[in-house]
């Protein structure tokens, strides 16, 4: 869904998705309820030491205004919760890409998270411990403003309380949740880090369950939304590890393979397949005037009509628009950019010559080093 930018903070561009644009006014109208304003007046008016005009508050317009305020207020908050992760982590130089307000809150991204339990640690804390910091400047503003200011008054009380329950509730070990960050870096330091987000992930998609059965109980759409973040999240996330582990040491130049079966770009389809044939090889590397252009696979052909297999040459079918890759890059990095690209195959350029990378050939190495147990290159 799309991103629209809206400020820069320390360098860090702030996003807001479309999802958060379309559920503000629902959740505006949601805490400006009669039932909401009365449950918070009763815990604002304990802070603040006196009682809360109910009748003020509920008047006209004004629960609208309390709502929409509490719900800009709330998504402030959370900014700043996300600002106190990007802190820590730039403090450990870190380079933090963006943060992305949603219907579920906000993400901050790392270009690379710590495998350092003690930095993510401190990084996977320091939201919270911001949160618990504007919760308690929320409540200093609470105890220095008038009683007369009932709307305000009620607003920072709301923001008060909601920002302690922001902090309490993100240290639930529900990965990958601050708390199942957290459970992961304490995890980590007696055990390898795999084995650390194995158990985490774990942990988070069981609470995914809770969170689901809890939400289809209480016909609850975000708690059942949120569960599926979390199992989404807390598979992928042990996914990644385990794929960034059995390509640790690795450079894309070690996965790759020499450009061996080639073919033509101004070659016919007829000549492709009769190839294809003859090699018994459903991939081929395509050249123009011995430069390697492009890549061809049985799967481009399929997708070609009858006629277009009669007209179309090589050049016509391959695929061109592929990545290009420096021999020496980590193997796990030129996956992910393989992935994102959406690309069957990337060109490796190293000392030697072009080579070409695909799935194949990653999948391959991930499970020699699986079988093997090696740690270095083959």
């Amino acid at each position: 869904m799309r991103n629209y930018h809206i400020t820069t903070v320390w360098g860090i561009p702030i996003r807001v998705n479309i999802s958060l644009l379309v559920f503000l006014p629902v959740l505006a109208w949601l805490i400006g309820s009669g039932a909401q304003i009365e449950f918070y007046a009763g815990i604002v008016g304990g802070l603040a030491g006196t009682e809360l005009d109910l009748v003020r508050l509920q008047a006209g317009t004004t629960p609208w205004l309390v709502g929409t305020l509490a719900a800009v207020g709330l998504f402030v908050s959370v900014t700043l919760h996300e600002l106190g992760h990007a802190w820590a982590a730039m403090r450990y130089d870190l380079e933090v890409e963006s943060i992305t307000l949603w219907i579920l809150g906000g993400l901050a991204s790392f270009k690379q998270m710590p495998r350092e339990w003690n930095r993510e640690f401190w990084i996977a804390v320091a939201g919270p411990i911001t949160s618990v910091a504007v919760g308690a400047v929320c409540y200093a503003g609470v105890l220095a403003l008038p009683a007369s200011a009932t709307v305000t008054l009620f607003v920072v009380g709301w923001l008060a309380v909601t920002n302690v329950l922001l902090a309490v509730f993100n240290m639930v070990p529900a990965f990958p949740m601050d708390g199942g960050r957290v459970l992961r870096a304490l995890l980590a330091r007696n055990r390898p880090y795999a084995s650390a987000t194995r158990i985490a992930a774990r942990i988070g998609t069981a609470f995914a369950v809770l969170f689901a059965v809890f939400g289809a109980l209480t016909f609850s759409p975000l708690l059942i939304l949120l569960a599926l973040f979390i199992y989404a999240a807390a598979t992928g996330e042990s996914r990644t590890v385990a794929l960034s582990d059995l390509l640790d040491g690795l450079t894309v130049g070690d996965v790759a393979r020499p450009v061996a079966l080639t073919v033509e770009a101004d070659a016919s389809i007829e000549d492709l397949v009769d190839r294809m044939f003859a090699d018994r090889s459903s991939e081929f590397t395509v050249t123009e005037n011995g430069e390697v252009i492009g890549v061809v696979t049985i799967e481009d052909f399929r997708a070609l009509s009858k006629a277009e297999r009669e007209a179309d040459t090589v050049a016509d079918l391959m695929e061109t628009d592929l990545p290009r890759m420096a021999a020496d890059s980590p193997a796990f990095d030129a996956l992910v950019e393989l992935d994102t690209a959406r690309a069957s195959a990337a060109l490796i350029e190293g000392p030697d010559g072009v080579h070409v990378v695909t799935r194949a050939d990653f999948a391959s190495a991930m499970e020699m080093r699986r079988l093997v147990g090696t740690s270095g290159p083959f």
